[in-house]
Protein backbone atom coordinates (compact mmCIF):
# COMPACT_ATOMS: atom_id res chain seq x y z
CA UNK A 1 0.00 0.00 0.00
CA UNK A 2 2.70 2.58 0.90
CA UNK A 3 4.59 1.54 -2.24
CA UNK A 4 1.44 2.05 -4.12
CA UNK A 5 1.57 5.43 -2.62
CA UNK A 6 4.26 6.20 -3.45
CA UNK A 7 4.11 5.16 -7.15
CA UNK A 8 0.75 7.22 -7.35
CA UNK A 9 3.14 10.22 -6.46
CA UNK A 10 5.57 10.01 -8.52
CA UNK A 11 3.15 9.39 -11.30
CA UNK A 12 0.82 12.44 -10.42
CA UNK A 13 4.05 14.49 -10.22
CA UNK A 14 5.17 13.75 -13.76
CA UNK A 15 2.15 14.36 -15.09
CA UNK A 16 2.27 18.05 -13.36
CA UNK A 17 5.41 18.47 -14.61
CA UNK A 18 4.33 17.67 -18.14
CA UNK A 19 1.75 20.16 -18.67
CA UNK A 20 2.87 22.43 -21.69
CA UNK A 21 2.83 26.32 -20.04
CA UNK A 22 5.13 27.53 -22.55
CA UNK A 23 3.42 26.01 -25.53
CA UNK A 24 -0.04 27.74 -24.01
CA UNK A 25 1.59 31.16 -23.72
CA UNK A 26 3.08 31.40 -27.29
CA UNK A 27 -0.15 30.32 -28.98
CA UNK A 28 -2.34 32.39 -26.77
CA UNK A 29 0.45 35.37 -27.75
CA UNK A 30 1.62 34.46 -31.27
CA UNK A 31 -1.39 33.05 -32.48
CA UNK A 32 0.56 30.21 -33.15
CA UNK A 33 3.43 31.27 -35.21
CA UNK A 34 6.27 31.18 -32.58
CA UNK A 35 7.08 27.39 -31.62
CA UNK A 36 9.55 27.83 -28.61
CA UNK A 37 11.37 24.43 -29.54
CA UNK A 38 12.04 25.91 -32.66
CA UNK A 39 12.72 29.20 -32.31
CA UNK A 40 15.62 31.16 -30.12
CA UNK A 41 17.50 28.70 -27.86
CA UNK A 42 15.23 26.02 -28.72
CA UNK A 43 14.02 25.84 -24.80
CA UNK A 44 10.36 26.36 -23.91
CA UNK A 45 11.28 27.88 -21.03
CA UNK A 46 10.43 31.88 -19.59
CA UNK A 47 13.62 33.25 -20.45
CA UNK A 48 13.26 31.97 -24.43
CA UNK A 49 9.68 33.34 -24.36
CA UNK A 50 10.98 36.59 -23.12
CA UNK A 51 13.16 36.57 -26.00
CA UNK A 52 11.04 35.97 -28.23
CA UNK A 53 7.56 37.46 -27.35
CA UNK A 54 8.42 39.39 -24.60
CA UNK A 55 8.52 39.92 -21.00
CA UNK A 56 5.16 39.45 -20.00
CA UNK A 57 5.15 36.39 -21.81
CA UNK A 58 8.27 34.82 -20.15
CA UNK A 59 7.24 36.24 -16.60
CA UNK A 60 3.68 33.62 -17.34
CA UNK A 61 5.61 31.08 -18.42
CA UNK A 62 8.04 31.03 -15.50
CA UNK A 63 5.28 31.70 -13.15
CA UNK A 64 3.14 28.74 -14.31
CA UNK A 65 6.45 26.15 -13.81
CA UNK A 66 7.16 27.38 -10.58
CA UNK A 67 3.37 26.38 -10.10
CA UNK A 68 3.97 22.86 -11.67
CA UNK A 69 6.89 22.23 -9.25
CA UNK A 70 4.44 23.56 -5.90
CA UNK A 71 1.62 22.09 -7.17
CA UNK A 72 3.26 18.89 -7.87
CA UNK A 73 4.91 18.55 -4.49
CA UNK A 74 1.60 19.49 -3.00
CA UNK A 75 0.03 16.27 -4.76
CA UNK A 76 2.73 13.90 -3.69
CA UNK A 77 2.45 15.00 -0.42
CA UNK A 78 -1.58 14.53 -0.06
CA UNK A 79 -1.24 11.25 -1.82
CA UNK A 80 2.20 9.96 0.36
CA UNK A 81 2.91 12.07 3.01
CA UNK A 82 6.59 14.10 3.46
CA UNK A 83 8.58 11.43 0.91
CA UNK A 84 5.56 11.69 -1.47
CA UNK A 85 5.71 15.40 -1.40
CA UNK A 86 9.77 15.18 -2.59
CA UNK A 87 9.63 12.31 -5.00
CA UNK A 88 6.74 14.37 -6.70
CA UNK A 89 8.44 17.49 -6.80
CA UNK A 90 12.03 15.98 -8.51
CA UNK A 91 9.60 14.01 -10.77
CA UNK A 92 7.80 17.79 -12.13
CA UNK A 93 11.06 18.35 -12.80
CA UNK A 94 12.03 15.04 -15.02
CA UNK A 95 8.44 15.61 -16.29
CA UNK A 96 8.74 19.42 -17.53
CA UNK A 97 12.24 18.30 -18.80
CA UNK A 98 11.03 15.09 -20.90
CA UNK A 99 7.67 15.39 -21.16
CA UNK A 100 6.24 12.11 -22.67
CA UNK A 101 3.59 14.48 -24.59
CA UNK A 102 6.38 16.65 -26.89
CA UNK A 103 8.70 13.39 -27.91
CA UNK A 104 10.42 14.17 -24.82
CA UNK A 105 11.41 17.18 -25.44
CA UNK A 106 11.24 19.68 -22.55
CA UNK A 107 12.81 22.57 -20.65
CA UNK A 108 15.54 22.95 -18.17
CA UNK A 109 13.96 22.46 -15.20
CA UNK A 110 14.96 25.53 -13.33
CA UNK A 111 11.60 27.02 -12.68
CA UNK A 112 9.71 23.48 -11.33
CA UNK A 113 12.67 23.02 -8.87
CA UNK A 114 12.53 26.49 -7.44
CA UNK A 115 8.30 25.59 -6.75
CA UNK A 116 9.41 22.30 -5.64
CA UNK A 117 12.24 23.93 -3.41
CA UNK A 118 9.44 26.77 -2.40
CA UNK A 119 6.83 23.58 -1.22
CA UNK A 120 9.23 21.29 -0.23
CA UNK A 121 12.50 23.64 1.66
CA UNK A 122 10.81 27.21 2.12
CA UNK A 123 13.02 27.56 4.82
CA UNK A 124 15.82 27.94 2.63
CA UNK A 125 14.01 29.23 -0.20
CA UNK A 126 14.71 32.83 0.65
CA UNK A 127 18.30 32.03 0.44
CA UNK A 128 17.69 30.28 -2.93
CA UNK A 129 16.59 33.77 -4.44
CA UNK A 130 19.56 35.20 -2.64
CA UNK A 131 21.68 32.97 -4.56
CA UNK A 132 19.64 33.15 -7.96
CA UNK A 133 19.97 37.31 -7.45
CA UNK A 134 23.39 37.13 -7.13
CA UNK A 135 23.95 35.64 -10.18
CA UNK A 136 21.77 36.97 -12.27
CA UNK A 137 23.14 40.56 -10.73
CA UNK A 138 26.73 39.42 -12.49
CA UNK A 139 27.32 40.04 -16.25
CA UNK A 140 30.13 37.14 -15.66
CA UNK A 141 27.34 35.11 -13.80
CA UNK A 142 24.76 35.83 -16.51
CA UNK A 143 27.01 35.01 -19.51
CA UNK A 144 27.67 31.67 -17.92
CA UNK A 145 23.92 30.42 -17.18
CA UNK A 146 25.23 26.88 -16.82
CA UNK A 147 27.51 27.63 -13.83
CA UNK A 148 24.91 30.21 -12.61
CA UNK A 149 22.69 26.96 -12.10
CA UNK A 150 25.35 24.61 -10.60
CA UNK A 151 26.38 27.49 -8.06
CA UNK A 152 22.74 27.33 -7.18
CA UNK A 153 22.00 23.97 -7.36
CA UNK A 154 25.05 22.48 -5.24
CA UNK A 155 24.05 25.77 -2.72
CA UNK A 156 20.25 24.22 -2.75
CA UNK A 157 21.90 20.67 -2.28
CA UNK A 158 24.27 21.88 0.69
CA UNK A 159 21.45 23.58 2.37
CA UNK A 160 19.24 20.55 2.30
CA UNK A 161 22.21 18.66 4.39
CA UNK A 162 22.61 21.16 6.83
CA UNK A 163 18.73 21.41 7.58
CA UNK A 164 18.34 17.68 7.88
CA UNK A 165 21.61 17.32 9.86
CA UNK A 166 21.17 20.04 12.55
CA UNK A 167 16.86 19.03 12.67
CA UNK A 168 15.88 23.10 11.29
CA UNK A 169 12.85 23.75 11.16
CA UNK A 170 11.29 23.85 8.04
CA UNK A 171 8.11 26.40 8.02
CA UNK A 172 5.44 24.80 6.25
CA UNK A 173 7.45 22.29 4.16
CA UNK A 174 8.40 18.68 5.74
CA UNK A 175 10.50 17.97 8.68
CA UNK A 176 13.79 17.90 7.00
CA UNK A 177 15.20 14.03 6.12
CA UNK A 178 17.88 12.29 3.96
CA UNK A 179 15.04 12.31 1.52
CA UNK A 180 15.34 16.48 1.19
CA UNK A 181 18.92 16.77 0.22
CA UNK A 182 18.22 13.20 -1.84
CA UNK A 183 15.06 14.78 -3.72
CA UNK A 184 17.79 18.71 -4.63
CA UNK A 185 20.64 16.23 -5.64
CA UNK A 186 18.34 14.39 -8.15
CA UNK A 187 16.40 17.56 -9.94
CA UNK A 188 19.88 19.69 -10.11
CA UNK A 189 21.57 16.37 -11.59
CA UNK A 190 18.50 16.32 -13.95
CA UNK A 191 18.83 19.98 -14.29
CA UNK A 192 23.04 19.41 -14.70
CA UNK A 193 22.24 16.90 -17.86
CA UNK A 194 19.71 19.56 -19.77
CA UNK A 195 21.84 22.12 -19.52
CA UNK A 196 25.13 20.00 -20.73
CA UNK A 197 23.12 18.40 -23.75
CA UNK A 198 21.07 21.53 -25.17
CA UNK A 199 21.56 22.38 -27.93
CA UNK A 200 20.02 25.24 -30.34
CA UNK A 201 16.91 24.50 -32.84
CA UNK A 202 18.73 23.40 -36.31
CA UNK A 203 17.44 25.58 -39.12
CA UNK A 204 14.59 23.96 -41.60
CA UNK A 205 16.25 24.02 -45.05
CA UNK A 206 13.75 26.55 -46.35
CA UNK A 207 14.68 28.87 -43.82
CA UNK A 208 18.59 28.39 -43.82
CA UNK A 209 17.76 29.34 -47.97
CA UNK A 210 16.08 32.15 -46.80
CA UNK A 211 18.95 33.42 -44.73
CA UNK A 212 21.39 32.14 -47.33
CA UNK A 213 19.38 34.34 -49.70
CA UNK A 214 19.38 37.81 -47.09
CA UNK A 215 22.71 37.78 -46.69
CA UNK A 216 23.89 37.26 -50.26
Amino acid sequence: MRLTRLAGAVTLGYLAGTFPTADLVARRVSGGTVDLRAAGTGNPGGANAAKLLGAKAGSAVMAGDVAKGALASGIGAAVAGPLGAHLAGTASVIGHCFPVWNGFRGGKGVAASVGQCLATFPAYFPIDLGVAAITASSPRWRQRAFAATLASSTAWVIGGLVWWRRRWPNLWGPTPSPALPAAALVSSGVIAWKFATARPPTPSPSRAATVEAAAA
